[in-house]
């Protein structure tokens, strides 16, 4: 863990305030970075997008100030100030900012082994 992330350990955090916008750029700052999973805070610039790919990890995407343009196949969906979507592994998806926004984004590394 690096002397930031400790320094953030076991406080409480609003994490819009953990990224600023900066035009023409998507600004990006991890939280917590596991051999299980990481966080990330992401600020979007107006026009700024993350173009088609995929991921090895299913994902949740939380939208913590704005709102966002996500495509998963070719399904879009628009997210608002607090709603999260589940981005399913192996699947190809993208992002776009009609708008300034940020979000949050957990990965999940570890395999599902739980049973119930």
């Amino acid at each position: 863990m690096t002397q930031e992330r400790e320094n953030m350990a076991s406080r409480v955090l609003n994490p819009a305030s953990l990224v600023n916008y900066q035009e023409g750029s998507v600004v990006s700052r991890m939280l917590v970075f596991k051999k299980t999973g990481t966080i990330t805070v992401f600020a979007f610039a107006k026009g700024e997008e993350l173009f088609e790919h995929t991921a090895p990890y299913d994902a949740i995407v939380q939208v913590i100030e704005g709102s966002g343009i996500f495509t998963i196949k070719d399904e879009k969906f628009s997210l608002n100030t607090g709603e999260i979507l589940i981005m399913p592994a192996n699947i190809p998806h993208a992002v776009y900012a009609e708008e300034n926004f940020k979000m949050m984004l957990t990965m999940i590394h570890e395999k599902d082994t739980l049973k119930m």
